[in-house]
């Protein structure tokens, strides 16, 4: 699997199925892993390596029950791709509900993925995390 695109789908093919494990693999052992915004979320920071990646992962997981996540569109170059994209997340543990487009920036080296780079609607975010239901 050499095909750029072909690669990004895999990663988010494994993050569907709910295996980070297996998202991993398709990544640079000195991945560097952005997620940028304005609410001052924990996971709004560069992760550096497999390792903190897998961290990150874990503090997104700890605060959003993703309910809905699809990537709609890819644009591809020769040693990147830019995805579109929606979600529809539940601020954990008992937040409301928001939706956002987002957009995934990834950069490949030697076939695997070397950088990441991400935002959606922090606002939205900020907003569902201060909706408590009952």
């Amino acid at each position: 699997m050499s095909n750029p695109v072909e690669i990004v789908q895999a990663a988010y093919a494994a993050f569907g199925r709910g295996d980070i494990p297996g998202l991993l693999k398709y990544l640079s052992d000195d991945v560097e892993w952005t997620f940028d915004g304005s609410s001052g979320e924990a996971y709004l920071r560069t992760a550096r390596g497999k390792d903190d990646v897998m961290s990150w992962f874990a503090q997104v997981l700890a605060v959003d029950g993703i309910q809905a996540f699809e990537p709609r569109q890819f644009l591809a170059g020769p040693d990147h791709v830019t995805v579109l994209g929606w979600e529809r997340t539940q601020a954990l543990p008992n937040g409301g509900v928001f939706e956002s487009n987002w957009v995934h920036v990834w950069q490949l080296r030697d076939g695997k993925l070397a950088r990441f780079f991400g935002m959606f609607d922090t606002a939205a975010a900020a907003k569902a995390r201060a909706s408590v239901r009952v």
